[in-house]
């Protein structure tokens, strides 16, 4: 079984949304609530904020620092915190990545430059400099169907030889190219895909950075559990029934439909930042089903 140097981040990850207030200011206050039931009520070894469903594309670096900062001091002590900070310019990740550690951050999730469509020559020169930069794990996030570029077997290996350059957050969803990874370097594979998860541990993936992990936290880390202690039957059982949810957030943007959700329980999440819009009335009754389909009703 896979033991824990080999697991850098735990088994949950959940990728957090930022809250906002009314007027569409981060709401700092509710992002600390917003963690503590994460890792208290959820279940969660670790929470990636900043990330895509944190909406980092519409928040400021300030705005990115004050939650990593308020995330840290609310469940620092429980958990691990990791700070999305991959931009487009290696520049201004770096920056981002040295701004992180300063605020406390325990690891860096580090996307794949998107819109400019580097070589991956160009990949493995701004993944070494971030890594570089700063004194953290570094946890790669392959998404190419966002990015325009995937990084290659090769890369993936070559960054993998970096001491601080432990795993990726897989969402590529070619379980034959994180096999040949697998086999020829030590890293850590977190799926990217809630629904992937379990056909990731089965090549030697070691849990998840989730989206839906808002609401099936608990079942989730319930599955892998059930994996590694060779009990396939009942994380198989378990897949399934989360199933509904694991896919259904995806249903449109997952930011707008864990913000919804959040909102329908009570919890810190407010509205979305354009060019995202708020969920329709048809989609907050469609994720109702799908949470009640998945045993999680709103």
């Amino acid at each position: 079984m896979t033991n824990n140097a080999q697991r850098p981040f735990g088994r949950l990850l959940t990728a957090m949304v930022t809250p906002f207030a009314a007027d569409g200011s981060v709401d700092v206050d509710g992002a600390a609530r917003l963690a503590a039931y994460l890792v208290d009520e959820q279940r969660n070894d670790a929470l990636v904020v900043n990330g895509t469903t944190g909406e980092s594309p519409t928040t400021t670096d300030a705005e990115k620092e004050a939650v990593i900062r308020a995330v840290v001091e609310a469940v620092g002590d429980r958990a691990q915190i990791v700070a999305g900070v991959g931009t487009f310019s290696t520049h201004h990740t770096v920056e981002l990545a040295r701004t992180a550690e300063k605020a406390g951050a325990h690891g860096l999730l580090v996307v794949s430059p998107y819109y400019n469509k580097p070589p991956q020559a160009g990949l493995v020169k701004h993944f070494l400099a971030v890594a570089d930069a700063v004194d953290l794990p570094v946890l790669l996030y392959d998404i190419p169907h966002r990015t325009g570029v995937a990084i290659s077997t090769d890369t993936m290996v070559t960054l993998a030889g970096h001491p601080r350059i432990v795993g990726v957050k897989d969402a590529k969803g070619d379980l034959a190219a994180a096999s040949w990874v697998k086999r020829r370097a030590e890293f850590a594979y977190y799926s990217g895909d809630d629904a992937a998860t379990l056909p990731l541990l089965a090549i030697g993936g070691v849990g998840v950075v989730g989206t839906s992990t808002h609401f099936t936290g608990v079942g989730t880390k319930d599955m892998i559990e059930a994996y590694e202690r060779g009990d396939v039957a009942e994380a198989q059982r378990l897949h399934l029934a989360l199933l509904p949810l694991y896919t259904g957030i995806f249903r449109t943007q997952g930011t707008i439909l864990v913000k919804a959700g959040l909102t329908a329980r009570g919890l810190p999440a407010g509205p979305v930042r354009p060019p995202l819009v708020d969920a329709t009335e048809a989609e907050l009754a469609q994720l109702r089903i799908d949470c009640a389909d998945a045993g999680l009703p709103l």
